[in-house]
This record gives structure tokens, sequence and C-alpha cells, in this order.
């Protein structure tokens, strides 16, 4: 595979990079790997689905991503009793001016943590599809545009705990990775034993709202080879066609792989994109997409089933050279 000429100058600036992933890991230890997705997902503009068990990290992994960037961050506890002006607000009349005011509900913010939000129903969980995919709010007619940048970070519990609601297909497709945390190695719950919990407080800002919009265009610098483009089209259209699943990757699931690659491109301090990125984000970019069939649904746990699919296909679908 011939790579295309890179750019003259560096796509981003590596040391920011580093500084923010050594920033994390003060927050979050021993979890190298989900940090490096977590600060390429921030760099694509994408939006973040963290699904794990209680107690492993979720909400301080979404407040420490938030505080490396001096920025504004709002936190909503989602509930089964919330409506959609929790998250969006609403429009009241002041009696003082006779004239009906819209009060701005948390998601106008930089990064927005959207806490257990399968315990919401779908109607609450529907209020965030407009600013996640249009940056922008519509109330009474009236459009809102929202602050630059805008990341919505989501804890889920996992579906099989009581009192959750399943994310719809449409709200799922809206975060460009579902990623899991895991339990600590041995030597990190040893430090956090002894030492008591890390907090995100731990985390210290890095750049500045500005200066992190100024990365996120950087990253459409990064070359991406016709055949790894061929090589991701491929991949989904595999996913379309595959005997588990009932629905594959939508074009914007595909869109979402390309950016993908070349933020991780950047965070390992490359100008371009290996095969080796598109192996590693098929499956957090595209397993949340992927709807299973009812056969395999039934039989299998569906996180595990999308999955074991998608590996199956990674293996199917020839590699660029």
């Amino acid at each position: 595979m011939v790579q295309r000429d890179t750019v003259d100058s560096p796509p981003v600036s590596l040391s920011r990079l580093s500084e923010i992933q050594a920033s994390l890991a003060v927050a979050i230890r021993g979890k190298s790997e989900v940090l490096r997705l977590s600060l390429a997902c921030l760099l694509a503009r994408g939006h973040l689905l963290i699904e794990d068990v209680p107690g492993v990290g979720k909400t301080t992994l979404a407040q420490a991503l938030a505080r490396t960037v001096r920025s504004s961050f709002h936190r909503v506890q989602f509930t089964s009793d919330m409506l959609p002006s929790d998250v969006v607000g609403v429009t009241i009349y002041n009696a003082h001016t006779q004239e009906f005011e819209f009060k701005r509900g948390p998601v106008f913010t930089n990064f927005l943590l959207a806490d257990e939000i399968n315990r919401a129903t779908p109607k609450t969980q529907s209020a965030l599809l407009e600013a996640m995919n249009e940056l922008q709010v519509t109330i009474d007619g009236h459009s809102y545009a929202l602050e630059q940048p805008f990341m919505v970070v989501a804890t889920q519990n996992p579906v099989e705990h009581h009192g959750t609601y399943p994310l719809p297909e449409s709200q799922l497709d809206r975060f460009l990775m579902r990623i899991r945390i895991g339990y600590p190695d041995h030597a990190a719950e040893r430090e956090i034993v002894r030492q008591g919990a890390f907090t995100a407080e731990a985390a210290r800002p890095i750049v500045s709202g500005e200066e992190l919009i100024a990365l996120q265009e950087a990253i459409a610098r990064v070359s991406v080879d016709e055949a790894l483009v061929d090589y991701m089209l491929a991949i989904v259209e595999r996913t379309r066609n595959h005997e588990s699943l009932a629905m594959g990757v939508s074009p914007r699931g595909a869109q979402a792989l390309y950016r993908a690659t070349q933020a991780l491109a950047a965070v390992d301090g490359r100008e371009y994109v290996t095969p080796d990125d598109v192996k590693h984000l098929a499956v957090p970019v595209f397993a949340h997409r992927v709807v299973l069939n009812t056969r395999t649904t039934l039989s299998q746990r569906s996180a595990e089933a999308a999955e074991r699919a998608l590996a199956e296909i990674l293996n199917q679908v020839e590699v660029p050279l």
C-alpha cells in the first residue's frame, strides 16, 4: 500500500496530546488503552458512551476528560422521572416583563456528562438527539446554537441491570464510540485500595476550548490512503450482509470510523492512518451501531454477539498491504 504525501507541518501538537494523556492517567490508573480511545473520540468531535458495571470509574473518566480542557462542564443524573425540559431547557412566562423567556438547560455547555443515561425514558433520551447531531436545540420553534467544543459523555449500566431502558438505535448511532473500562489490574487495584479512589480533580487543565477546536480541525489533515478507505467500506458492506446481523453499519457509521482513525493516528504521533488503526477501532465504533437478528439475540448477550460478529468480519476482509 502506498501512502499519500504527508503535510508539511505536523497535523496536531503532539506534545499537547501527550500532556492530556498524562493528565488523564493521574485520575484513571492502569487504563492507558481506555484513555487513548477516549482522547481519540474527543479529537474526532465525537460523543462517547461508557458502558460498564458500577464502581469502575465511568463517571471519573468523564469528569477527568472534561477537566483537561478549560471549558464549561455540566453533569446530569438521569432518572426515570426526568423530562426533556430538564435537559434542554424550558420557555417560561416572565410576569414582570410580560414576555416568554427561555431558560437554558444543562445541555448548554462544552462537556455534558449524562450519567446513567439508560435510566431515563426514551422520550428524555431523545432530547439529546438534535444537540448531538446538529449542535443546536429547538424549543417552541426557535433554534439555539450550542457552545463549541461540545461533547456528550454518557455512562450506561449494562442492560441486564434492573430499572434501565435500552437506548434506541437512533440514539446509539450518535455516539462515535462505545467503550468499557473493565476492572483494574492487580497493581492498580492495590494502589486504589491503599491510597483511596482517585478523583477527577487530579486531572489538570491542559488546553483551552479554542486550542481544542484547533486540534480537532487539524485532525482532518491526517493522511488516509485510498486503499484504507476501500478497506473501511469493505468492512461496512460485510456488516450489511452478515448472517447474524439484521442491520449493518450506516453511512454515518462509516464516516465515524474514518474520523476516528485519523484521530487515533494523531494520538499515536503519526500523520497517516494504518490498517491496524482501522482494525483497532472497528469494534468500539461499530458494535453499538449494528442490530442483531432475533435468533442471535435470543441465544447470547447482544453486546458480546455483536463484537463476535465484527471480529469474524475483520478476519474475512482482506487487509491492504
